[in-house]
């Protein structure tokens, strides 16, 4: 299969490098900006596994002519619609579009553009940024891509695709049951995103203090109660999972949102937070932390923005 990875930042950095290595056919649909900083340096990955660099195959969005069997979608949420209008032409009649964004909004709105036909559902377990060298950085040796058909089945196409990702550096799962497995991960990148940024602190450090346990699963409550009434209760082994995810002492974890606002950049708050909440009120479910953990990055949004003007 002939994949386009639509840009070269962390996620889509990290999965591309690892098919260029493992002799994949694979092009990056980068900016300009990037195609230099690539074609200068390679697509470089530090990884706990072994660091490694690749020569990776670029196009500019002006040059892209040609359909593929997979796009291969990991930019930012606030990215989207420009990514969207810019990959169109890869688009064909069977071409699969995989989404490794977080949160659940960008599924509609991909479905929307393409056709529901053209869209799986999909999420990405890496813990990864961007250095200032433009390297990709793997924080922690989790690499898991797990994807499949929105509707449940696992279909053909689905499983040549999960061999065509079974490669080294990459832990690959077709799933029968995407949307769940979705909306678990919602589920725990709110929580995740929620307390490390209201606190501005990792999860070992939040531990650390008084009912900072107790904080972190008031959060993760409030959210399972957002995806049960929604019709997608989070199954036993990941309650288990989370609960000792968030329970570990002196773990370094925070989200990629709290690493944005560290840097001052923008952040994913309304797609993830934002959009959980809202979920929330259309439920009638009470979330006063989350909200509260939505108002407090919404006003770092504001600081920022005034800032840079």
């Amino acid at each position: 299969m002939r994949v386009l990875v639509i840009g070269a930042g962390a996620l889509g950095g990290y999965y591309g490098a690892r098919l260029v290595r493992a002799g994949g056919d694979v092009n990056f649909l980068v900016r300009a900006g990037r195609a230099e900083q690539l074609r200068r340096n390679g697509l470089q990955v530090v990884s706990p596994q072994g660091d490694f660099a690749v020569q990776p195959k670029i196009i500019l969005a002006n040059d892209l002519k040609e359909t593929f069997d997979v796009v291969l979608v990991g930019v930012k949420s606030y990215s989207l619609d420009d990514a969207m209008a810019q990959f169109a032409p890869a688009v064909g009649a069977h071409t699969m579009i995989l989404p490794i964004l977080n949160g659940l909004k960008h599924v509609d709105a991909l479905t929307a553009r393409f056709g529901a036909a053209q869209v799986l559902g999909g999420l990405a377990n890496v813990s990864a940024g961007l250095d200032a060298d433009g390297r990709v950085v793997q924080f922690m040796a989790n690499q898991t891509i797990v994807f499949g058909e929105i509707g449940g089945s696992l279909s053909e196409r689905v499983l040549a695709l999960e061999t065509l990702l079974h490669v080294p550096g990459i832990d690959v799962r077709a799933s029968e049951a995407i949307m769940q497995d979705m909306w678990e991960k919602f589920v725990q990148l709110s929580t995740l995103a929620g307390i490390t940024c209201l606190m501005r602190a990792s999860i070992g450090d939040i531990l650390a203090v008084p009912n900072g346990e107790q904080s972190i699963f008031r959060l993760f409550a409030e959210c399972c109660a957002v995806a049960t009434a929604s019709g997608f209760e989070p199954r036993a082994p990941f309650i288990e999972f989370d609960r000792k995810l968030f329970t570990t002492p002196d773990s370094p974890l925070k989200a990629s949102m709290l690493r944005d606002i560290e840097r001052g950049s923008v952040t994913e708050a309304e797609h993830i937070l934002g959009d959980m909440a809202n979920r929330a009120r259309a439920l009638g479910i009470d979330t006063p932390l989350l909200d509260l953990a939505r108002a407090h990055v919404a006003a770092y949004e504001i600081g920022r923005q005034r800032a840079a003007s």
